[in-house]
């Protein structure tokens, strides 16, 4: 078809090619398609005033974090758009821990190439918004302020800052929006959150944690009883989130870090080191999900929560190997034991809920047990609460099944159960004692490994409709 078309129409056709890409390469935001975990982290800040992006290398959360920082700054968001909005200009503070690291890495992908100035205007902010710039001293190619054109009228201000420099120098006005990249020091941190509160901004955080279990991850991951934790979330990208890569560069770039560095920098783990519950390779309990056989039997199991989630996993035990599977997971915060029951009977009016202890304790309102709450709304719950063959209940002995299980290849988990792998990767003693938080989802499974006993081969519908008719 190109063949036959007159020189003057391919030469239209060409200029119209360089047209198109030369509008793409000054509205890079126009073209921004993030992954789904992308799409998580924008969609929470819509609900957090704080957030975390902890990712590996090299998998999209400073790009993620730069095209955000550019619809705020503009106003421009995209028709998938499901975050926090602002409908006039702002203020925004942006930063990494020097400014030459921010000139290279956030100043570059907002604004482009920071050493040549006929390319600004080919970040994520679109050439046609910068309104201005001024430069810093000192250090070359690197810019101190942005003036940003808002859709709405006005013009937003974005202020490049350096963590080296001391929190002093984030002692701006009050601004709307602070966007760390990389991990800060936690006094810049914490002066980044004062700057926004009087406007009751949204402060963003997008790091690979190279630093372990730091003071600002521990703020994030391991809250404690702080009230403020409300307004906080983390979402966690591994390698395997990042869809650009194929199976085969997944598994050089995961076989090039060094072993004490890897989880970090390919699942976005702190190092725990030997604080580490399960000191276990992700991939071998991780397995593809697979139709359960009619002949193996299944259990649910539950762990109570409302500040802190609660939780629930659907297992499976193929008895005659002694493999335990964990196939489904469930994890949702402050809701009721209606909304709860009601995501969880599509797996089955005929599988049985192993449960914890608190299950005992009665609702303040009602005077009723939680379990039997539950069984109210349809759960089949388990008669008594969850404890071993002995009748003990030890939170040390379940633990150490489950990691017996996973050294000699006997416990498994569908690697469709997100959040589980989530918690199993920042599961850790801190003094030698078991840190309690995020381990929802890891304590529903203990549970139901724990009543296995208990577990039933799947009803057939028609046969468990009718005996529900006859025990009517």
């Amino acid at each position: 078809m190109l063949a036959s078309l007159s020189s003057s129409k391919k030469l239209e056709l060409l200029e119209l090619l360089e047209e198109r890409a030369r509008r793409k390469r000054l509205n890079r935001l126009k073209s921004y398609r993030p992954y789904s975990k992308q799409i998580e982290f924008h969609t929470a800040g819509a609900s957090y005033r704080e957030r975390l992006f902890m990712a590996g290398n090299q998998l999209g959360k400073t790009l993620s974090g730069a095209a955000e920082a550019a619809m705020h700054l503009t106003g421009e968001y995209p028709d998938w758009w499901e975050g926090r909005r602002f409908d006039k200009p702002i203020t925004m503070l942006a930063g990494s821990e020097s400014y030459e690291l921010t000139r290279d890495g956030v100043q570059r992908l907002l604004i482009g190439p920071p050493l040549n100035e006929e390319d600004w205007g080919t970040g994520y902010i679109p050439k046609a918004a910068i309104v201005g710039t001024t430069r810093r001293a000192g250090v070359s190619g690197t810019l101190d302020s942005v003036t940003v054109r808002h859709v709405s009228g006005g013009a937003s201000t974005l202020l490049f800052k350096g963590y080296d420099q001391g929190r002093s120098k984030w002692q701006a006005n009050t601004v709307d929006y602070v966007w760390f990249d990389e991990e800060p020091p936690e006094d810049v941190y914490l002066e980044g959150i004062t700057r926004t509160n009087a406007t009751g901004g949204s402060v963003a955080v997008t790091f690979t944690p190279l630093k372990g279990m730091s003071t600002v991850v521990a703020r994030f991951i391991m809250p404690g009883e702080d009230p403020g934790a409300i307004y906080r979330t983390v979402v966690t990208m591994t390698i395997d989130d990042a869809e650009h890569y194929s199976a085969e560069e997944r598994a050089r770039i995961i076989a090039s870090y060094p072993a004490h560095e890897r989880e970090a920098r390919t699942k976005g783990v702190p190092s725990l080191g030997s604080g580490r519950i399960f000191p276990i390779a992700e991939e071998s309990i991780k397995v593809d999900p697979f139709e359960i056989p009619k002949h193996w039997v299944q259990i649910g199991g539950l762990d109570f929560g409302w500040d802190h989630p609660f939780a629930a996993t659907g297992c499976a035990w193929d008895r005659d190997a002694d493999v335990f599977y964990v196939t489904k997971v469930y994890r949702e915060r402050e809701a009721t034991p209606i909304i709860h029951a009601a995501a969880l009977k599509p797996w089955g009016a005929w599988l049985p809920w192993s449960w914890p202890h608190d299950g005992l304790q009665h609702d303040k309102g009602s005077g009723e047990q939680l379990a039997q709450q539950y069984k109210a709304q349809g759960l089949s719950m388990l008669p008594e609460r969850a404890t071993f063959d002995d009748g003990t209940n030890g939170v040390e002995a379940g633990l150490s099944d489950m990691l017996q299980r996973m050294q000699t290849g006997r416990f498994k988990v569908f690697s469709t159960c997100g959040p589980w792998f989530e918690e199993f990767r920042l599961y850790h003693r801190k003094d030698g004692k078991i840190v309690k938080e995020r381990d929802d989802v890891i304590s529903a499974s203990r549970y139901a490994l724990m009543m296995k006993r208990f577990a039933k081969v799947k009803a057939d519908a028609a046969a468990w409709k009718f005996s529900e008719r006859k025990v009517v």
